[in-house]
């Protein structure tokens, strides 16, 4: 009885738990479509939103006061994400702040291949545009600047949470807040790009029939 008893323990349980979580995951379902048509970048060619599933930020004129915010999403996000086709970060900035961005980037450099981190220059009416399309309850600050960072799917949509335990409707995650980063934008990644593996493999299969 006894070594039944260990066995069931070491073997039954975790899978029951992970069916159990796993499950958990699957019921939450897509993340909800916040704002449709949010703003492409028309003033930056080489760097698209359209079809790439982004984080979007506005470091503005306060590149180097935002540093820490851009640290800890490479740490919490970037490294763990970047890999994944399609995937990019992408960073509303002042002209005037470029001599910092390239320092920047050389210190991301330094913990992960920064390749698809994307910095894009802007004069205020373009970063203001851009950000009013997003039709968020958050607000630049003088600097058109802010510490939360959003999430675009391929189709220019902002996507987020409807029914957050906390904010009701959540429209970004606050890159000054690891626990934010940790405990909900982690998920919400996690659960947008299996939406586009589910789909892809669906059209996959769709194809060999």
């Amino acid at each position: 009885m006894k070594k039944t008893f260990v066995l069931v323990v070491l073997f039954v349980l975790p899978i029951v738990a992970y069916m159990f979580f796993a499950s958990g995951v699957t019921n939450f379902g897509k993340l909800s479509q916040l704002t449709k048509n949010v703003q492409e970048l028309n003033f930056a060619p080489e760097t698209q939103l359209k079809n790439k599933i982004t984080v979007l930020g506005f470091l503005g004129s306060n590149v180097e006061g935002r540093k820490g915010n851009a640290f800890n999403l490479n740490q919490k996000i970037y490294k763990r994400f970047y890999e994944f086709n399609d995937f990019q970060f992408v960073m509303l900035v002042s002209p005037e702040d470029e001599s910092k961005v390239n320092t920047l980037k050389k210190e991301l450099a330094t913990l992960a291949d920064n390749e698809k981190w994307k910095f894009v220059y802007a004069d205020t009416e373009q970063i203001n545009s851009l950000f009013t399309s997003l039709k968020t309850d958050i607000e630049l600050d003088s600097e058109n600047s802010t510490p939360y960072v959003f999430i675009i799917d391929k189709d220019l949509t902002l996507r987020g949470r409807s029914d957050d335990e906390d904010d009701g409707t959540k429209y970004g995650f606050n890159s000054n807040s690891v626990a934010d980063l940790n405990n909900k934008m982690v998920d919400d990644i996690k659960i947008i790009l299996a939406e586009y593996r589910l789909a892809l493999k669906k059209n996959n299969a769709d194809r060999s029939k």
